[in-house]
């Protein structure tokens, strides 16, 4: 078509592991920066160091000691009676081995499934989009799949786990360096989370870049079996990242709804008081949920777009030509977003210091702005020179002629939306404005209308992401069809290891503040770790923002790409099989939402009654002359999560797999149309309703401006009805909603995953009627 691109082949396999391994790199200096903040108190020849001279003047060696104790216990608490295991870590250790069982299970699976297509033959098959040439057997296939979808499991494990290790790590650090400043508190929290960003943005290109190199050394030219073989991958990030955000939200909330309703509403003392016998698993849930999951969750975004885009590029003139620069063009995408993302993140770290409170949210917004501006300019390059000037995209039968500047547009409209849902979410959750403010003041007249403006709030606040979703999805396909949706949502996450870095900073700052509290360090202190965490409430729900945007386009991108690979032209809404598939596929979310939020019920119920007999049985507690009993409540959290994750992750795993058997690939497109139409508009509700009862809360407990002091102080009549309003809203932020995005990507993943099979072998009912 437009001639070659100005980036040679070489020079794309020289740039693509170069970027990846920088990130690493930059993630190791964060992470060394971090560790010079010291936990002890002596050194190794048994000399005390000085320590750094606290405002209050007094160098107080027993806080430091405290916070030591109090990383430990949410890191490593055991959670059995004569165990050695340990809190966050064990808890992911033992979901990783229930998650194990499920991989290996899965992986054979895939592998018989697919196998089967051809009868396990061994002989090269005609070409699927080529009849007249022959291509790589279906046991190649299956056999790829199967490894590409255990490296793309392992990846998520291991992200999610270095992303939790990272956090237990950082956040007594935190806490001790807010005693020089909430500036320095607050780098420390950024690069931690900086720490996890790059590791998993790195880890996932360099882990995707090495396995389409060492399977191309078997399929040699046959690039469309090569690049079906790699959608394993994406398969595989979304399923552990699904049992991790699923194990996890259940966690963190059953710990949070116990610790609230008993010791903030009943007993009237502090959120992290010490007294609180859940104070310690709510603080381990900050990490396994909104870290752990999260970094699991958008790997899987990352994997399954990047999967999407070389699928539908394979069958294109990149493939066809065999020009290894235009089809890695995702990755390219990646890769600057890496360069990108590092020079941003130096703004917040070491260009610009934050000197007071009212510069933290601003400096994580700027975050988002700076990459943002930086990257369309990355776009461009990238556009430039690894794009020929003209090519065709395969859009259902047929090739589309495509200009690279239409391609750039693609990328940028997707970056751009992210943007605005970010703002937008943050508009509608931050209680620096109206929204928040006004469910706030509905607190005067109780928890029911607290309740009914927060809901009112959730539902209005998804218009705006909605249009930003559906303009991006316009223009990118009807510039380069389904390849240009799939681009789109890589632009989205193109900047994913600055989004996870203000979205972690979230956590470890919540897990400082109740360090601080459990330590009993000055007013000044807990007023400095309280500004930190409320800038990151604020930015994890642009976090979540981003990622059910992104998970929109991302399962539209696997959409189109199943149906390609299905061989269907056309979906026809009218046609009974697919109107039930839709009708069924929109009902999903609901059940899974309420699996889920009646999971966080049950184990909350456990936990208050837990943490009452405690402060009703044990003498000494309130006077804080007993330590509370806390590895009970770990206990509880962690037994029920890990029971209770199951039913909702067979319900996302099994539902492709028993429609496309049963019913078909008429019927299961209709079941992934309806899933992503219902599960975008309850994701982003659900998230935003919670978000906003929380910082309802925050603002009320601040008492920063004259209209929050009528509602205040703590323990007032408006206080408490928002803090029902919080814990109602606790399973739909932190469970439900953010748990839907992986439910409408994997199920679009898996059904292109094992396309070839039910296009074979499916629609067995009606076959027999």
């Amino acid at each position: 078509m437009g001639g070659a691109t100005l980036l040679s082949d070489l020079g794309t396999e020289i740039v693509i592991p170069i970027c990846a391994l920088i990130g690493i790199a930059f993630a190791v200096l964060q992470w060394l920066l971090v560790s010079k903040v010291k936990l002890s108190t002596a050194s190794k020849n048994g000399i005390t160091d000085p320590l750094v001279e606290e405002e209050d003047g007094v160098a107080d060696h027993s806080v430091v000691r405290k916070c030591a104790d109090i990383q430990a216990a949410i890191s490593e608490v055991p959670i059995r009676e004569k165990s050695n295991d340990t809190g966050a870590t064990s808890f992911l250790v033992t979901e990783y081995q229930y998650v194990g069982i499920f991989m290996i299970a899965f992986a054979i699976l895939i592998f018989l499934f697919l196998g089967s297509v051809e009868g396990f033959s061994t002989e090269s098959q005609p070409c699927t989009y080529d009849k007249t040439k022959l291509c790589k057997p279906a046991l190649a296939t299956a056999i790829f799949s199967t490894i590409s979808f255990l490296l793309g499991a392992i990846t998520s494990v291991v992200s999610g786990f270095l992303g939790m290790k990272i956090a237990t790590y950082a956040n007594a650090r935190t806490t001790l360096e807010a005693r020089k400043g909430v500036g320095k508190a607050f780098i420390v929290a950024f690069r931690s989370g900086a720490v996890m960003g790059f590791l998993l943005a790195a880890n996932g290109l360099l882990v995707l870049y090495i396995a389409i190199n060492l399977f191309k050394l078997y399929y040699g030219d046959d690039w469309q079996g090569l690049f079906e073989s790699i959608t394993g991958y994406g398969l595989g990030g979304s399923s552990m990242a699904l049992f991790g955000r699923v194990g996890g939200g259940i966690y963190t909330k059953a710990a949070d709804v116990g610790a609230d309703l008993v010791g903030k509403v009943e007993q009237n003392i502090p959120e992290d008081d010490p007294r609180n016998p859940a104070v310690i698993a709510d603080n381990v849930g900050d990490n396994v949920g909104d870290i752990a999951g999260m970094g699991s969750d958008l790997f899987g975004s990352y994997a399954e777009s990047s999967c999407a885009a070389l699928v539908v590029a394979s069958i294109s003139s990149f493939g066809i030509n065999h020009d290894l620069t235009a089809i890695l063009y995702p990755l390219l995408i990646s890769s600057i977003g890496i360069l990108v993302c590092l020079l941003t993140t130096l703004f917040a770290t070491d260009f610009f210091e934050v000197k007071v409170v009212k510069e933290i949210e601003p400096a994580l917004k700027k975050q988002l702005i700076i990459s943002t501006i930086l990257m369309t300019v990355g776009i461009a390059i990238v556009s430039w020179i690894g794009l020929p000037s003209s090519f065709t995209i395969y859009n259902f039968g047929e090739q589309k002629v495509v200009k690279s500047w239409q391609l750039f547009l693609c990328v940028a409209v997707g970056l751009w939306a992210g943007l605005i849902i970010g703002f937008v979410t943050e508009y509608y959750t931050s209680n620096a404005y109206s929204p928040v403010q006004d469910v706030a003041d509905s607190c005067r007249t109780g928890a029911a209308t607290n309740v009914i403006f927060g809901l009112a709030l959730g539902y209005k606040s998804v218009i705006i992401p909605i249009f930003a979703i559906t303009i991006s999805i316009f223009v990118s396909f009807s510039f380069a069809a389904m390849y240009g949706i799939a681009v789109a949502a890589l632009g989205m996450l193109s900047t994913i290891a600055t989004g996870l870095a203000i979205d972690a900073y979230g956590p470890i700052s919540d897990n400082a503040g109740g360090i601080a509290e459990m330590a009993g360090m000055s007013h000044s202190i807990r007023e400095r770790t309280d500004a930190l965490d409320a800038a990151g409430n604020t930015t994890a729900a642009i976090g979540k923002g981003f990622a059910i945007g992104s998970a929109a386009l991302v399962s539209l991108a696997l959409f189109g790409a199943f149906v390609s690979r299905a061989g269907i032209s056309t979906v026809e809404v009218l046609t009974p099989k697919v109107f039930i598939g839709l009708i069924v596929g929109a009902m999903l979310p609901y059940w899974f939402s309420a699996m889920t939020m009646k999971s966080v019920g049950s184990a909350a119920l456990k936990m208050v009654e837990e943490v009452r007999r405690q402060f009703n049985t044990i003498p000494g507690i309130m006077e804080g002359t007993t330590k509370p009993d806390y590895a009970t409540c770990v206990k509880i959290s962690t037994d029920a999560s890990l029971k209770e994750m199951i039913p909702p992750g067979a319900l996302v795993m099994l539902t492709p797999l028993i429609v496309g058997i049963f019913f078909g690939i008429e019927t299961l497109s209709g079941v992934l149309a309806g899933a992503l139409v219902s599960g975008v508009q309850i994701a982003i509700s659900a998230s935003n309703t919670g978000g906003a009862w929380d910082n309802a809360k925050k603002y009320i407990e601040a008492g920063a401006s004259e209209h929050a002091r009528t509602l205040g102080p703590k323990g007032s009549d408006a206080h408490k009805a928002a803090v029902i309003g919080d814990t109602v809203g606790d399973p739909l932020k932190d469970t439900s909603g953010p748990s839907l995005n992986i439910l409408i990507k994997l199920m679009a993943v898996e059904s292109l995953v094992f396309a070839p099979f039910f296009a074979v072998h499916g629609g067995l009912l009606f076959k027999i009627f």
